[in-house]
């Protein structure tokens, strides 16, 4: 069941209050496995229903796990047994925070069995991809603005169940 989700609007009033006050998030608020459920361009008040669709088709992930300093990260998207998976590192930075992360790796999967891998090669430290965190519900969602101006909302495995 998916739990109760904030207007774009009220995403915007968390955004202005993050930015204040910050989130107070730490990396245990994050861990799991993040469902993408909509999307906001950049300026936008409206979600855009046809990218949110064809996001959550082909099953955006974002996966964030514990490790020994910061967090492992993994971004993917399925289409039916193949999966396209980017795998990294990532850390939270500053007040707000920022999730900020580093791909190191590709790869394409059919079902378990690895077809393809490749190794990244890592962006200058300041064009490092982030993720402004805005706001983590209890009930399961998450709110982040990304680099490019995106806003996404982000659902928890589990609070879809």
């Amino acid at each position: 069941m998916i739990p109760p989700l904030p207007s774009g609007s009220r995403l915007l009033d968390h955004e202005t209050l993050a930015r204040r006050r910050g989130t107070g998030l730490l990396r245990q608020d994050l861990l799991g496995s993040w469902h993408l459920h909509q999307i906001w361009g950049k300026g936008q008040t409206m979600a855009s229903p046809l990218t949110g669709l064809g996001l959550r088709a082909v099953r955006a992930t974002l996966e964030l796990r514990a490790a020994d300093t910061g967090m492992l990260i993994a971004n993917s998207v399925q289409v039916g047994p193949f999966r396209l998976q980017f795998k990294g590192t990532a850390t939270l930075i500053g007040r707000r925070p920022l999730l900020q992360f580093s791909f190191q790796e590709m790869e394409l999967r059919c079902g378990e069995r690895r077809l393809w891998c490749r190794l990244l090669t890592p962006p200058a430290r300041q064009r490092l991809p982030f993720f402004a965190l805005i706001a983590r519900d209890p009930s399961g969602w998450l709110a982040a603005r990304g680099r490019g101006g995106g806003l996404a909302l982000w659902l928890l495995k589990s609070a879809e169940s």
